[in-house]
């Protein structure tokens, strides 16, 4: 099930938010913090970003951001106003359960 991430915008500078330049590690730590809470601590925000980005890197999922496909934290997308995020598991086989691509 994805995860839309939305409302990411600059303040401050109207240009700089309608089309702003994020890497998509920092947007995984907006969709990371979005996902357990604003208010879990900090460690646990750590912990949830180290285990994302390991997996990003070795290809564990993709992430989707608009409709594009994003393998490394380090590439750069431009968004404009909002954005969804999706995650989506690159391997065919999770926990016993046959997953369809």
């Amino acid at each position: 099930m994805p995860l839309d991430l939305h409302a990411v915008t600059a303040a401050g500078s109207a240009a700089f938010a309608l089309a702003t330049p994020l890497r998509v590690r920092d947007l995984l730590a907006l969709a990371v913090r979005e996902s357990i809470g604003e208010r879990a601590p900090h460690d646990k925000f750590q912990r949830s970003m180290v285990r994302t980005l390991a997996g990003l890197a070795a290809g564990d999922f993709t992430v989707d951001i608009d409709g594009r496909l994003f393998a490394d934290g380090e590439a750069v997308v431009v968004c404009e106003g909002s954005v969804a995020v999706r995650f989506f598991i690159s391997r065919g086989r999770r926990a016993g359960l046959e997953l369809q691509p």
